[in-house]
């Protein structure tokens, strides 16, 4: 697999792989919405983990070494622990975009960043300085605004996506501590492969008949899933992630977009200014950590 020390650079061509990588998995959440309103969730994420698991094959096997190396892990437990909680995120989110919607749901998950840099510290030793804790604190409280805990009626759906961000936070700091023993394609392997086990373990008890339409967005939704990962893939090759991950965000835009048009979504005026200081919070922390990464490097 391609790597960024193996690729030459090209920022901008970077941030436009981002931005296409954004767009596609926001129409992959609508086509998840639609499907998981009709079909049990399980079922729907364990198709496209399988499409999933033979894309990160098919991709293992064309790198450099064979499928057995990528099989090869120092950290053989921790590398099934990330694949079984993602595929336990995807499904909470997805639950949450057909019960609150894809702009509420999307609003409150991009507090993982911040959630990430809050536990980076206890989970993996890394120094969180006070300026990083200030953007944490501002990012909750634009959770706050937009969960209006204590206000009217709060619905315990809204708490969803926020378990979400949890998980895959998670997930993101485990990717992080095995990246430190195991390469880019062991990590990929074992994500599609203990993903799709996973899910099949799970799911294949909750099979259901579905009609033919459905079908056809099924294998939309499978066809996206590979090319928004092939797209983030390509994108953190040609650039470097601190420079492309600000760019990330536009999901929720697009989401957005979405759930307005399509789904005939509100976006209500908490919404918008929780989630503006949400995506605030997270880029000012994206910058400190590539500033952080700057100062570390050899003059």
């Amino acid at each position: 697999m391609t790597t960024p020390q193996s690729a030459p650079q090209n920022t901008r061509l970077g941030i436009w792989l981002m931005i296409a990588t954004t767009f596609v998995f926001a129409a992959q959440d609508g086509i998840s919405r639609h499907l998981a309103a009709e079909y049990n969730v399980l079922m729907i994420v364990m198709i496209r983990f399988w499409f999933f698991a033979a894309f990160v094959i098919a991709i293992t096997a064309r790198a450099p070494g064979d499928l057995g190396a990528a099989t090869r892990s120092a950290t053989p437990w921790l590398q099934a622990a990330r694949g079984v909680i993602l595929v336990a995120e995807i499904c909470v989110m997805v639950i949450g975009f057909v019960h609150l919607g894809l702009i509420e749901a999307h609003a409150v998950f991009t507090c993982y960043p911040l959630l990430v840099a809050a536990l980076s510290g206890p989970i993996l030793g890394e120094r969180v300085g006070w300026r990083r804790w200030t953007a944490i604190v501002v990012g909750l409280v634009g959770v706050l605004i937009i969960l209006q805990p204590g206000f009217a009626v709060f619905s315990p759906w809204a708490l969803v996506p926020l378990l979400a961000a949890v998980l895959f936070a998670l997930y993101s700091l485990l990717t992080r501590y095995v990246s430190r023993r195991d390469s880019t394609a062991v990590s990929f392997f074992w994500t599609g492969t203990v993903g799709a086990l996973a899910m099949t373990l799970v799911g294949i008890w909750s099979w259901e008949a579905m009609t033919a339409p459905d079908w056809g967005w099924m294998a939309a939704l499978c066809g996206m899933a590979v090319l928004g990962h092939w797209l983030s893939i390509k994108s953190y090759a040609v650039a470097e992630a601190s420079a492309v991950q600000p760019f990330a965000y536009l999901q929720l835009v697009f989401a957005s977009v979405i759930g307005l048009t399509v789904f005939g979504e509100a976006l209500r005026i908490n919404v918008a200014i929780g989630a503006g200081l949400v995506v605030a919070a997270g880029v000012f922390t994206l910058w400190r950590q590539r500033v952080r990464e700057q100062a570390a490097l050899p003059v």
